[in-house]
């Protein structure tokens, strides 16, 4: 899935791990990301958070979509910032999920907590049959 997704890759974004029920993602702020006030635009980072979502909530195999998420911005990234964004499976039941992503600022030595986003997943096709 995120092979074929422009929009994150065209941000730079980096699949650094997927598995069942969680994924990793990183992304470089560049000068194209930073508003007015010299921070990283929200939606940037709502993005990489959403994009961390959708490799986690899809790595169980039928197509899932995002039913809904919330963000909360803990502290503002800015230019030059590596962020990685940790996405983990909460719990399914039914075609329904429901997923936590954190995103830090890595500086070495230290993480820092930017954001939390938590996403409710619906799956929306059934498995691939494997023959």
């Amino acid at each position: 899935m995120f092979e074929a997704d422009e929009a994150s890759r065209a941000l730079g974004m980096e699949l650094v791990e997927a598995g069942d029920g969680m994924a990793t993602v990183r992304m470089k702020i560049t000068a194209a990301m930073v508003n007015g006030h010299e921070i990283a635009h929200g939606g940037y980072l709502f993005l990489l958070a959403d994009t961390t979502f959708a490799c986690a909530c899809n790595s169980h195999g039928p197509v899932t979509v995002a039913a809904g998420a919330d963000i909360t911005f803990v502290t503002s990234a800015r230019l030059g910032d590596e962020l990685t964004a940790v996405a983990h499976e909460r719990t399914r039941y039914g075609r329904n999920g429901i997923y936590d992503v954190t995103v830090y600022r890595d500086t070495p030595g230290h993480r820092e907590v930017v954001a939390e986003f938590r996403g409710r997943s619906r799956t929306i096709s059934p498995p691939k049959d494997p023959s």
